[in-house]
């Protein structure tokens, strides 16, 4: 008896046990609430740092009475990311937006509110309006710390938070996976494999501490001037019009094949920040739409194999199951493969696009599209998650359709030869298609004749082809009377065969919003090329080189930059003498020009008074 009841004392309870762990399963679950709530403290506090030491241009009169100058034209606006026109930090910006977006899908997938009450099922709407805001504040930091121009402030600020974000990622991976027990659902299995999904944002956040520590470096170094500050226009668009202004090449250079036909690197072309961070999140989301397949489709073949165990037709179920198996993996790896093919040729065509654009070609516009400024500006904004979610959707059409027509190859190629043999399926081949073989014989014929009796002979030796004129008439009305019935027929097969390039065609082409899936004339009905087409246009506008350039050196030879009138807008000096200089400019200007008086805003109110003004001012002026 004391064995036993030392037995007991020493063994651990099991209720405690199991009600801790499914507390801390519990906890685990909402972790991803507690630390993006935890999370927006440290947020708002950076995002209020970084606007006090940010300086805006126009200063209003009130913070010039009643704010000490240490604070006038402070708090600006912090700006996240600027997709438009910096080319700075490009890789940085993607990489950080890989890091947040996976708590933004956890957050949507979830689905728990994050208002203390709950809304109407009319108004849920507005609950994921708020989630959204939510991981968005907390997730600016990342962001703002890059692109705010104080270096030194905001690589210590961006280093403390991604290091506080990779710890506590960690902390939960760890803490998740010992806490999870496995009780055979597929929500156990997919905590197996988290570690795989968790893997893609630990790299970027990785990465996000690295570029931290590199830009607290470079600017202590540029504060020892032991480095040169870069200078604020890039050299590559320098570079681009130097090459536009240059005479070409006597010889122009031989390409490679993979040059020609698949990508030519141009070292003074950039890829905007927009293009850069959508294709990073194109092959993240790519990747975690594949493995939570491929997780999924393990689990229900594991769960089909123990069934099999089970029943009495084990040779036949496992043999179907085989097919069914590798033709669903080797579908997904072509789906994969297709889908890194479409997200690569977006930087391809974009460049292809853009470049032209900027030369003044629009050969890649549908013919008389004009589209207005804020249809343009609104794709611009919508681009991005048009493409990741055509990139996803596309992905599991284009797997789905190919599952199925492996399974129709498999179940009418690859089963019929083992089970008869390769003659017979051959001999049933050639049966099916006999009459499709006829058919196609027939439309060859029609083309050879056509070719030898009904085309006058060449015009010279060195053509390639016979002129379009006809030869023995007669004849080739008869023969165009009697296949006009025959044709009939062929017209039938054609449009199940048109129907079914176009569905092709058409699925594979989803995830590829640069090109219109509508035909010429309808292209204002596929929304999504409009929105490739307006983005196109708005970074046209807002990133030519050529302007770039133009603007840049017209400011910085311009008399407000040298210094000239600097004197003039000194921030010590009082609202009334400022006033005063003003006006007495003002009058200084109306007597050296008396013509400018006409074109005043009190001209225009009173033209009497005015004309009497404009005798005296020319009077008194010859």
């Amino acid at each position: 008896m004391d064995e036993d009841r030392r037995a007991e004392l020493m063994a651990p309870d099991s209720t405690n046990f199991s009600s801790s762990m499914t507390d801390s399963g519990s906890h685990c679950k909402d972790f991803d609430q507690y630390f993006l709530h935890v999370s927006l403290l440290p947020a708002v506090f950076i995002i209020l740092l970084l606007s006090l030491v940010e300086r805006r241009k126009k200063i209003f009169a009130f913070e010039r009475r009643f704010m000490p100058p240490c604070l006038s034209g402070r708090f600006g606006v912090v700006v996240p990311v600027d997709f438009l026109s910096t080319l700075e930090n490009r890789w940085s910006y993607a990489f950080a937006f890989g890091a947040v977006a996976h708590h933004m899908v956890n957050l949507i997938i979830d689905g728990s509110s994050p208002l203390p009450f709950t809304l109407p099922p009319p108004l849920k709407i507005f609950m994921y309006m708020v989630a959204a805001v939510k991981v968005g504040v907390a997730c600016i930091p990342l962001f703002a710390c890059f692109s705010t121009p104080h270096h030194l402030l905001g690589g210590v600020l961006g280093l403390l938070y991604s290091l506080y974000w990779f710890s506590l990622e960690v902390y939960e991976l760890r803490w998740c996976s010992d806490s999870s027990v496995s009780k055979g659902s597929l929500r156990d299995y997919l905590l197996a494999k988290e570690w795989l999904l968790d893997v893609p944002h630990l790299a970027c956040f990785g990465f996000l501490v690295c570029r931290f520590g590199f830009l607290i470096v470079e600017d202590i170094l540029i504060r020892l001037k032991k480095r040169i500050k870069q200078e604020e226009v890039n050299k590559a668009q320098y570079k681009y019009v130097q090459r536009l202004l240059q005479r070409p090449a006597d010889r122009s250079v031989e390409k490679s094949w993979f040059q020609k036909n698949v990508y030519e690197w141009d070292p003074y072309f950039q890829f905007p920040t927009r293009i850069i961070s959508t294709v990073v999140l194109c092959f993240f989301c790519l990747y975690l739409v594949m493995l939570i397949e491929q997780v999924a489709s393990s689990f229900t073949i594991d769960l089909l194999h123990e069934v099999q165990d089970f029943t009495f037709l084990n040779q036949t179920l496992s043999k179907h199951l085989n097919y069914f198996k590798y033709t669903w993996y080797v579908s997904s790896a072509c789906a994969s493969f297709s889908s890194v093919v479409h997200i690569s040729s977006v930087l391809v065509y974009y460049r292809r696009h853009i470049k032209s654009m900027w030369a003044g070609e629009k050969i890649y516009l549908p013919r008389n599209y004009k589209p207005s400024p804020t249809v343009s500006l609104g794709g611009s904004l919508k681009y991005p998650g048009y493409q990741i979610a055509f990139t996803v959707w596309g992905y599991l059409l284009v797997h789905f359709a190919m599952f199925v027509g492996g399974l129709v190859f498999v179940y009418t190629v690859i089963s019929p030869i083992e089970l008869f043999g390769f003659q017979r399926w051959l001999n049933d081949l050639f049966i099916v298609l006999a009459n499709f073989l006829v058919v196609l014989a027939v439309m060859a014929l029609q083309r050879m004749f056509l070719h030898m009796f009904f085309l006058q002979d060449k015009n010279s030796p060195t053509d390639e082809d016979k002129p379009l004129a006809l030869n023995n008439r007669k004849a080739f009305h008869n023969v165009n009377y009697f296949l006009f019935f025959f044709n009939t027929i062929l017209g039938l097969m054609s449009c199940v065969m048109r129907l079914l390039k176009s569905a092709g065609v058409g699925l594979m082409l989803l995830p590829r919003i640069e090109r219109a899936i509508m035909p010429q004339g309808f292209e204002n009905f596929d929304k999504s090329y409009c929105t490739w087409l307006g983005m196109i246009i708005t970074d046209h506008h807002h990133s030519n080189p050529v302007l770039v350039c133009f603007c840049h050196l017209l400011i910085k030879h311009t008399p407000w930059r040298v210094g000239v009138y600097e004197s003039l807008h000194q921030e010590s000096e009082f609202p009334a003498k400022e006033r005063a200089r003003a006006r007495w400019l003002l009058m200084y200007t109306l007597v050296r020009n008396p013509k400018l008086i006409l074109l005043r805003k009190q001209a225009k109110q009173n033209r009497k008074d005015t004309e009497f003004a404009f005798a005296w001012a020319v009077s008194h002026t010859s």
